[in-house]
């Protein structure tokens, strides 16, 4: 099994490697955070490697003002980067980039966008104004009802970065005991998105489980860390296609998660995974199930079955932009 993917992955990657697209792409997208989102920098990082050329203009401002208050910003930015194509990442950066009407648009919507009503106003005139909408998660796609100039393209997962490694060694990296039980959370305890509350009263009826907080760990480190855990845990209000559960999925790491954004369709039937209703009493009942799956999972297969490889994302991003530029290529 591994051989298979290992094979197809080094196709991919020789693919990627040779092709040269001649694209220059703008990445429009927020850093309020004081920093790119992994899921975005991950993906321009691949399309880099694909031979489109990238460059980043970040958004710091919150609310509908603060993003259309950088629009002389970018406006200053394009002229000096001459893209063919602006990719923007989520309504409010789809918005901004749509002010002007030289470049087109492609937009990702990441999940909060649209399952946040107030946001999704915005969401639907960026969806109106651009080029190209993308989802990443069907529940997303289908409340949008767009006819036309959409598609279904989730971030990838940089399978070379995210693989199973040797328990044993994982912990002794990340300086956990050796038969400590682990429970790693999808986010930190201060997001309430992600809904800690929950997690801790899950953990809070395993006495033996401790909950650690994902924070403040390099993307190398926490694949490391995936590796070191007994399973994973999501209980977030919402979501839209989670990075956190596919990336524990390509380390072959369990996991146990509300019915939230897509993470249905993507653990599917992957055995030592679990599904439950959003109660502590059954989240802990399915981490004892999990904890007690000592053989692994095999879910890296199921990853690239449903194209949630980083490089396949690559291919599928690269025909949208040729779609939209066309014989525009200079």
């Amino acid at each position: 099994m591994i051989s298979k993917q290992n094979s197809i992955l080094s196709t991919q990657n020789s693919e990627l490697r040779t092709q040269d697209s001649g694209l220059r792409v703008l990445i429009v997208c927020s850093k309020n955070s004081g920093k790119v989102a992994p899921f975005i920098s991950d993906q321009v990082e691949a399309l880099s490697a694909n031979g489109i050329q990238c460059a980043y203009f970040t958004i710091e401002g919150k609310g509908i003002k603060g993003y259309l208050s950088n629009r002389a910003l970018l406006l200053q930015k394009i002229r000096a980067f001459q893209p063919n194509i602006i990719h923007a990442h989520y309504g409010l950066s789809g918005l901004l980039a749509n002010l002007q009407r030289r470049v087109p648009v492609v937009t990702t919507y990441h999940g909060s966008d649209i399952n946040n009503n107030k946001v999704f106003v915005f969401s639907r005139i960026a969806m109106l104004l651009s080029a190209f909408n993308i989802f990443v998660s069907s529940k997303n796609q289908r409340k949008a009802n767009l006819k036309r100039n959409n598609a279904l393209i989730p971030c990838g997962v940089d399978l070379a970065l995210f693989k199973p490694m040797d328990k044993a060694l994982a912990r002794q990296q990340m300086s956990f005991e050796p038969h400590e039980q682990l429970i790693l959370f999808a986010g930190h305890f201060g997001n309430a998105v992600k809904n800690p509350e929950l997690a801790q009263a899950t953990v809070a009826l395993l006495p033996t489980v401790r909950l650690l907080e994902l924070k403040g760990y390099s993307r190398s480190e926490v694949a490391v860390l995936m590796n070191a855990v007994d399973a994973c845990l999501m209980t977030s209000h919402t979501e839209g296609s989670p990075q956190f559960v596919k990336e524990a999925l390509a380390c072959n790491c369990p996991v146990v998660s509300v019915a939230v954004g897509d993470v249905p369709e993507v653990i599917g039937n992957i055995e030592g995974c679990y599904l439950v209703d959003r109660t502590a009493q059954a989240l802990s009942e399915a981490l004892q199930l999990a904890i007690s799956h000592t053989t692994g999972i095999n879910a890296r297969e199921t990853l690239l079955e449903k194209g949630f490889a980083q490089t396949q994302v690559v291919q599928q991003l690269s025909k949208v932009y040729q779609r939209i530029v066309g014989s525009k290529l200079v």
